[in-house]
């Protein structure tokens, strides 16, 4: 875990701002789809987090002494997508989702200035993952997962089709893709609540030979995986992640659900 410090800060649409970071380490990673790293943000009073004095190699050792930190000090940890790294500047953009209602994440983004501090773990080669083998694609997400939807279709090789749906609070959140992408403006519903992806996915044409991946709400994600599996594309085929969870957060135990879905993936991965 190393801290990187804010150097640019712009809003992209309504409901997303990037924030650039630098810091130690970042001219030696190299770049892949999907690339996800957690950032730690400072509890209020504090001007940077506060993070383990050691820095065990071992996963296992560093979590047990981050949350060693004793708790009102233990800095919020939010998982994130890098947008675009340029290790040659030693920088990495994450595009942050400014939601209507925010978390310590969201206030902070939301206020981000040059200068700001956090800390970082990752982006670790251990944990990518390629998209299985095949020419045809269906994406499924939301806005959190606009980052990573976008860094899988710049890796898509031209002869590659590509079906993308992606749900956003207002039209106004659309932004530049190198496919095509049909755009389902949610507006007054609550995210939780919206059907936009189901009815989305539902009219997509697909084949066993699809490969799908899917990123959203945690149920919303399982409901969409269930239909893609009942419609034959075989499980394999299938990378799907519970972006986020209605009522709680990261800080939150994982449900039955999640463990079941972390468990499935292990025994596919393994």
């Amino acid at each position: 875990m190393s801290f990187v410090h804010v150097t640019a800060v712009r809003r992209l649409t309504p409901h997303t701002t990037r924030v650039t970071f630098t810091g130690d380490g970042l001219d030696t990673l190299t770049r892949w789809p999907d690339q996800q790293l957690k950032l730690c943000f400072p509890r209020p009073g504090q001007s940077e987090p506060r993070i383990p004095a050691e820095h065990p190699a071992d996963v296992m050792r560093w979590y047990q002494a981050f949350m060693a930190i004793p708790e009102p000090e233990r800095p919020w940890m939010r998982s994130y997508t890098v947008r675009h790294l340029r290790p040659g500047a030693a920088e990495f953009d994450v595009d942050f989702v400014l939601h209507d209602t925010p978390g310590p994440a969201t206030e902070w983004a939301a206020g981000a200035r040059v200068g700001d501090t956090l800390a970082r773990y990752g982006p670790a080669r251990q944990y990518a993952r390629s998209l299985p083998r095949g020419d045809d694609h269906l994406f499924a997400g939301d806005l959190a997962a606009l980052p990573a939807i976008a860094t899988l279709l710049e890796s898509l090789p031209d002869p590659a089709t590509a079906q993308v749906f992606i749900e956003v609070p207002d039209l106004s959140d659309a932004q530049d893709l190198p496919r095509p992408i049909t755009w389902l403006p949610r507006g007054s519903t609550a995210p939780a609540d919206s059907t936009l992806l189901l009815e989305a996915v539902r009219s997509a044409k697909t084949t066993p030979d699809t490969v799908a991946w899917i990123a959203t709400e945690a149920t919303i994600t399982r409901t969409l995986r269930r239909h893609l599996v009942d419609r034959g594309i075989p499980k394999p085929r299938i990378e799907f992640t519970g972006y986020w969870r209605h009522t709680l957060t990261q800080d939150d135990a994982p449900t039955a659900e999640d463990l079941t879905d972390a468990r499935e993936r292990v025994a596919r991965d393994g």
